[in-house]
């Protein structure tokens, strides 16, 4: 078990939301931490089709004064539940813990009657920090940072591949997201094309022979799945004209290489790049998670196609981000970092890159790629 950074939510007595993606280790931290918790586990057949017909007897299982954590994993499975978990915190002080690996239905029913009573965290694939000695750059470029692709026993690809079909059966079919599950596969496939870059969602119906309409219903349906994230164009006080179309990202760089082909006319970089890209975003969205940094973040590119890879705004002030394989840095290589710096000089400038020393041209920090991973909450304060 790797110590993770996420430790907030544990150190008050305030019931909270912890939300990731299956597989990210939300359950072993939680029984880890909190081992005399009261923990009711929704992917127990017998336990769910009993708190569905029956939700208020929820109740009836919890010892009465009971003073340690309540823990229910996959509250999504039963939203009905939240307005007892409401209830009990009202009239017995109880304390939950609420698990969840899709907002999608607590978006849809419920999910409001907790606001103010419950806070709201997220936990991540593992970041460079956490897994320590043990972060290999090549190996995460490779197999992504879900905890279980760590483990000595498990082969990865094996892993990687049931736990996109675990998805696919589990959540969106028994969820009713979508009927066509052979078409929503396609369409996984395809949007791997789109990692690291512009959506283009008329190309992508195109590919997959699905209505635009339907493959907009399916980004969604990812999101609120927590598998995918589109990141936004930067545009506040713009001085030049810029794109409009968000970029694309499945929340882990493995699940992103199991998910996209490679056929004899494929480079290696061609899935690479994109997966490099991939893992700093990732890092970049724990790190401001689970340090509470309080930047949104979002990519800048002007229609003429200057573009940095990573805008964070927010109280912390404006840090731009791009991201370079190679080993040596180039003049072009530093082109849009320079026209973004003339837009706003008040930001700060890092160029992640494949060397080894840390360089300096002017504003710009070139930083080592394993070095930069670990130190981001500091460059990032």
């Amino acid at each position: 078990m790797y110590n993770r950074l996420l430790s907030k939510p544990l150190e008050g007595e305030h019931s909270f939301f912890l939300f990731g993606p299956r597989g990210t280790g939300k359950t072993s931290w939680l029984k880890m931490k909190v081992p005399g918790a009261l923990y009711f586990d929704l992917l127990n057949q017998d336990l769910f089709f009993e708190l569905l017909k029956h939700p208020h007897a929820i109740e009836t299982m919890i010892p009465k004064g009971f003073k340690e954590w309540i823990i229910l994993d996959e509250v999504q499975k039963i939203p009905e539940l939240l307005n007892e978990v409401h209830r009990m915190i009202e009239t017995h002080r109880y304390k939950f813990i609420l698990t969840g690996s899709s907002a999608r239905t607590l978006k849809r029913k419920g999910v409001n009657l907790l606001a103010g009573r419950a806070l709201y965290y997220k936990m991540f694939p593992l970041t460079a920090l956490e897994l320590g000695a043990d972060f290999q750059l090549e190996q995460s470029l490779k197999k992504g940072q879900l905890p279980t692709v760590h483990t000595k026993q498990v082969n990865c690809k094996e892993y990687l591949n049931a736990y996109i079909h675990v998805y696919l059966r589990e959540e969106v079919m028994q969820e009713g997201l979508t009927r066509n599950a052979g078409a929503f596969a396609k369409f996984l496939e395809v949007a791997s094309f789109s990692q690291g870059s512009l959506l283009n969602m008329t190309e992508i119906a195109r590919e997959t022979s699905i209505e635009r309409k339907t493959v907009e219903e399916y980004f969604q349906v990812t999101e609120d799945l927590l598998l995918s994230y589109r990141l936004p164009v930067f545009s506040k006080r713009a001085k030049r004209k810029m794109v409009t179309h968000s970029k694309f990202y499945y929340f882990d760089v493995g699940v992103y290489r199991a998910l996209r082909p490679m056929g004899p006319f494929d480079s290696p970089e061609e899935a690479e790049g994109p997966a490099l890209e991939s893992l700093v975003f990732q890092e970049l969205q724990a790190m401001n998670h689970y340090f509470d940094l309080g930047y949104t973040l979002y990519f800048w590119r002007t229609v003429d196609k200057l573009e940095v890879d990573f805008i964070l705004y927010g109280p912390k002030g404006l840090v731009a981000i791009e991201v370079k394989r190679s080993k040596k840095i180039h003049a072009e290589d530093l082109k849009a970092m320079k026209a973004f710096k003339s837009d706003y000089p008040m930001a700060k400038l890092f160029l992640f890159y494949g060397g080894s020393e840390r360089l300096y041209f002017d504003d710009i920090q070139a930083i080592p790629f394993v070095e930069a991973l670990k130190t981001l909450p500091e460059l990032l304060s």
